[in-house]
C-alpha cells in the first residue's frame, strides 16, 4: 500500500470512528414535584409572578433607582459576570478541539564529533570533514481524531459549565434585588419607628408637665413625677438607637449599590407602600425553568454526565495523525533551494491504553460517582426551591392576619390614650394607668411598623423564591 492509500485509510478510519460515542445522553432525573404548592390558598394556574421584571414588580421610583445602581456597580455581580467571561473563553477553546494543531519550527545546528570517535572517523573518511551543519524550517501538524465522542463530550461539558455560570450570575442578581428591596423596606420601617418615638416623646412630655402641675397643686406624689420622667427618658433613648440603625442600614444599601456610605434618598413612607393583594405562584414544575439555582444545578449535572463519557472514552484507543513538511539542508547556501530542499512526512498512529495502574478505570468510576452526587444535589435544590415557595406563601398569608389584629390593637390603644388623658386631667385615673397606656401604645406601634415591613419583605421573598428578579 502506497503512502496515499495509507493516508486515505487513516482518514476513513477517523471518519467512521468519529461517529462512535460512549457515555449516556443526558436525561433529567425524576423530581416528583407536586401538582401545586402546599400553602396555595386558591386554585393554581400557569401564571407566575416570576415572569415579571423587577421594574414591573417594584413600582417605587426610589427603590428602582437603588436596584439600577446595584445591577451596575455591585461587586459580587461584577465578579459573577467575569466568571461568565472566563467560562466563555473555555467554551471557545472546546469548540476548536476538533481542529488540528499547527506549529512552525526553524532550527539550525552544527555538530563536530571527536576525530577519534567512531562518528568522527566515519565522517572524515566519507565526507572529508568532521563538521556537520543542519538547517531545518518546517510546519508541524498534529491532529487527534475525535473518537468515541471524547472531543464532542468536552465541548458539551464546556457549554454546560458556561451556561451554569450564566445561571449563577442570575442567582446573584436575584439575591441582590431581594437584598436591596428588603433593606429599603427596613429603612422605611426605621423611619416610621423614629416618627413613633418622637411622637411618643412629645406625648410623655405633655404627661410630665401635667403631672408636675398636679404636684404643685398637691394632688399627686413625687413618685408620679419620677415615673413620668423615666417614661420620657425611655422613649428618648429610642431616638439615638433608631438613628444609629438608620445610618447602618443606609451604609448597607450603599455597599449593595457599589457606592461609598451615604444617605439614601426616599420620598415615600412605609404606610404609603401597599403589599400585593395576591401573588400568583404558578405550578411547582415551573421552578425547573424559573429558578436560577435549579437551572445551575441541572447544568452542573449535565457537565458531570459529560465527564463520565469523557472518562470512558479515555479508556479506548486514540487515533493521531501527524504531518511535517518544509525545507531541510546540510548547507546554509542550499537551505532555500526549491524543490531540492523540500521534505514531507505523514504518519498515523493508534494508541490503546493497556495498564496504567488502574488510573483510567479509577477516573471513570469517580466520574460516575460525581454524576450520582450531582443528581442528588439537583433533587435537593428542587426540594429546597419548593419548600421556600411554600414557606413564603404561608408567611405572606399569616402576616396578613397578624396585620389585621395589630392594627386593631393600635387603634384600641390610641383611643385608650385619649380616654386616659381626659380621665387623668379630671382626677379619675392614676398616673400609672396613663403611663401604662402610653407604653403599650408605643410598643404596639413599633410592632405594627415591623409587621408592615415583614409583610412587604414577604412579597419580596416569594417573588425571589418563585424565580423572579430578572433585571429588565
Amino acid at each position: 500500500m502506497n503512502h496515499s492509500n495509507k493516508l486515505y485509510a487513516i482518514t476513513a478510519l477517523a471518519i467512521l470512528s468519529a461517529g462512535c460515542k460512549v457515555g449516556k445522553e443526558y436525561v433529567r432525573p425524576a423530581t416528583d414535584l407536586p401538582a401545586q404548592y402546599r400553602a396555595a390558598q386558591t386554585s393554581t394556574d400557569s401564571l407566575s409572578v416570576a415572569a415579571l421584571s423587577t421594574k414591573a414588580f417594584f413600582n417605587d421610583p426610589e427603590l428602582q433607582q437603588l436596584i439600577d445602581s446595584a445591577n451596575i456597580k455591585n461587586f459580587d455581580l461584577l465578579i459573577a459576570l467575569k466568571n461568565i467571561d472566563e467560562a466563555n473563553q473555555s467554551l471557545k477553546e472546546a469548540k476548536v478541539n476538533f481542529l488540528p494543531e499547527l506549529g512552525a519550527n526553524i532550527q539550525a545546528n552544527t555538530s563536530r564529533p571527536s576525530k577519534n570517535s567512531l562518528n568522527g572517523l566515519s565522517m572524515g573518511q566519507f565526507l572529508g570533514t568532521t563538521t556537520v551543519q543542519d538547517y531545518n524550517a518546517a510546519l508541524n501538524l498534529s491532529w487527534e481524531v475525535g473518537l468515541w465522542g471524547k472531543l464532542r463530550g468536552m465541548k458539551a461539558q464546556a457549554l454546560s459549565k458556561y451556561l451554569q455560570t450564566q445561571e449563577a450570575s442570575k442567582l446573584v442578581r436575584s439575591k441582590l434585588v431581594s437584598s436591596v428591596a428588603t433593606g429599603y423596606y427596613n429603612l422605611l420601617m426605621l423611619d416610621e419607628q423614629l416618627r413613633i418615638a418622637n411622637r411618643t416623646v412629645a406625648l410623655n412630655d405633655s404627661t410630665l408637665r401635667m403631672t408636675k402641675l398636679q404636684w404643685d397643686a398637691g394632688l399627686t406624689t413625687i413618685l408620679a413625677i419620677q415615673q413620668a420622667e423615666a417614661q420620657k427618658l425611655s422613649s428618648e433613648q429610642l431616638v439615638p438607637a433608631l438613628l444609629q440603625n438608620i445610618s447602618i442600614q443606609e451604609n448597607a444599601l450603599s455597599m449593595l449599590t457599589g457606592t461609598l456610605p451615604a444617605s439614601v434618598y426616599r420620598l415615600k413612607k412605609l404606610n404609603e407602600i401597599s403589599p400585593a393583594v395576591q401573588i400568583p405562584a404558578g405550578y411547582p414544575v415551573a421552578l425547573l425553568n424559573n429558578r436560577a439555582d435549579v437551572k445551575a444545578s441541572e447544568y452542573s449535572l449535565c457537565a458531570a454526565n459529560d465527564a463520565v463519557g469523557i472518562a470512558q472514552a479515555s479508556m479506548y484507543p486514540t487515533l493521531n495523525i501527524t504531518a511535517q513538511g518544509g525545507l531541510n539542508s546540510f548547507k546554509a547556501s542550499n537551505w532555500f533551494n526549491i524543490p531540492g530542499s523540500l521534505f514531507g512526512v505523514v504518519a498515523g498512529s493508534v494508541a490503546q491504553p493497556i495498564f496504567q495502574r488502574r488510573l483510567l478505570k479509577t477516573r471513570f468510576e469517580i466520574a460516575k460517582i460525581e454524576r450520582e452526587k450531582s443528581v442528588l444535589a439537583f433533587r435537593q435544590t428542587v426540594l429546597v426551591a419548593v419548600t421556600e415557595v411554600a414557606d413564603a406563601l404561608t408567611t405572606a398569608a399569616r402576616l396578613k392576619e397578624q396585620l389585621v389584629l395589630a392594627e386593631a390593637r393600635v387603634n384600641t390603644l390610641r383611643s385608650a390614650i385619649k380616654n386616659a388623658d381626659m380621665l387623668y386631667k379630671s382626677g379619675m385615673a392614676t398616673y400609672l394607668e396613663v403611663i401604662l397606656a402610653q407604653g403599650s401604645l408605643l410598643q404596639s406601634e413599633l410592632e405594627l411598623s415591623d409587621l408592615k415591613r415583614q409583610r412587604l419583605a414577604a412579597d419580596v421573598i416569594l417573588y425571589t423564591a418563585l424565580g423572579g428578579g430578572n433585571y429588565q
